[in-house]
């Protein structure tokens, strides 16, 4: 009988329903030795928390985050907080012997994100950082085609995020539900909210980046703030592309924007090498498209591969081939791969270690975006 490891949740928006949503249904799909107990849920309104408590099988409540990292009786912490959170978060919870699930970007910047691995390897916990789409099945085997040299040596990484829920004026900044406007909670915008994705993605795909040149804009410079009532300044980034030198010799061009009018989660990808090329689309998640240069000149073109296949990363879990999954299997397959860790003692990518190397970047392209210049990594 599997072993209980019993979850603490911090934070209940959004994030918080995909995490409760792939604890409560690894173990019916992937046989792991720990099964995830929902233990205590964390927020600040006790009403709306007890209400989310009850529909996710939550046993207990608390209204402070610190009460909570001190319970013997839970083992695991999971930040789902605005991301000005996270420090402090994982700080006490490493001091208490927690493991730790941290949503994504690991920190406000780099100097806080270098003390949370610090203090996760000293504590010698468990640790890892939501990046979900490393756990798509397509982009998992992209992985293994790029890693077994399919696509010989690597010349181009190109990959945008685009939304377009920001462009009102009229849309304010700040509180529970637009906490990502606020530069006070979010640290920056689009860089780090979309873009983190896409660099996590690629530099676990493509290496490590050695430098950046990029720009930002901020469209609506001023917004009515939740919190206070009053007409303030805007400090995020509403759209941001950048350029980039991958340490293989390869080159990167990134775009990010809340402002592209018909497109609410428009993640893609493309990675051109000397024999083959890779794309994807969030939009057709469980497709990769794959050109061979060497498949005989009358049938070289793209192919479309349906990633649903028992051989296929992950999917001889689910359903028969053909038969299709979605966004929130990406977290079921995370928290399965945690499990796992936890079993064997092996940390889990990514840890905060190798999140914090997305954070140099998302670091490097805002201060390139302020300085109209190339910036080194780091």
């Amino acid at each position: 009988m599997a072993k209980p490891l019993n979850i603490g949740m911090v934070g209940y928006g959004f994030m918080g329903r995909t995490h409760s949503n792939a604890y409560n249904r690894v173990t019916n799909f992937f046989d792991t030795e720990y099964r995830p107990v929902l233990k205590a849920v964390c927020g600040r309104d006790a009403g709306q928390l007890q209400d989310f408590a009850d529909r996710w099988g939550y046993e207990s409540t608390e209204t402070d985050w610190r009460k909570l990292v001190e319970r013997k009786d839970i083992d695991a912490i999971d930040i789902c907080t605005p991301n000005n959170l996270h420090y402090e978060i994982a700080i006490a919870a490493a001091a208490h012997g927690k493991m730790i699930l941290c949503e994504k970007p690991l920190a406000m910047n780099a100097e806080e994100g270098e003390r949370m691995c610090q203090a996760v390897e000293k504590a010698g916990v468990m640790n890892t950082v939501w990046y979900n789409y490393r756990r798509v099945p397509a982009i998992t085997f992209a992985k293994q085609l790029i890693d077994s040299g399919n696509l010989g040596r690597i010349f181009h990484y190109r990959a945008n995020f685009l939304q377009d829920w920001t462009i009102s004026a009229d849309l304010p900044q700040g509180g529970t539900a637009l906490w990502r406007l606020d530069a006070a909670a979010a640290g920056s915008g689009v860089t780090g909210d979309l873009l983190a994705h896409c660099i996590d993605t690629a530099i676990w795909l493509n290496g490590s980046v050695q430098n950046v040149t990029a720009m930002t804009e901020t469209f609506i410079k001023e917004r009515k703030h939740t919190l206070t009532g009053k007409i303030e300044k805007v400090g995020i980034d509403d759209a941001c592309a950048f350029l980039c030198r991958f340490e293989n010799g390869s080159l990167g061009l990134f775009e990010s924007t809340r402002y592209a009018r018909g497109h609410k989660a428009l993640y893609t990808l493309e990675i051109n090498g000397e024999h083959a090329s890779i794309k994807w689309d969030l939009h057709d998640l469980h497709r990769l498209q794959w050109f061979d240069h060497r498949d005989e000149g009358n049938l070289r073109g793209w192919r479309s591969i349906h990633v649903t296949d028992g051989d296929h990363p992950y999917m001889n879990k689910w359903w028969v081939p053909g038969l299709q999954i979605g966004y929130e299997h990406t977290f079921v397959h995370h928290v399965a791969d945690f499990l796992t860790g936890v079993a064997q003692g092996t940390p889990v990518s990514p840890t905060f270690r190798q999140a914090l190397e997305t954070q140099k970047i998302c670091d490097a392209v805002l201060k390139s975006a302020k300085l109209g210049s190339w910036t080194q990594v780091g």
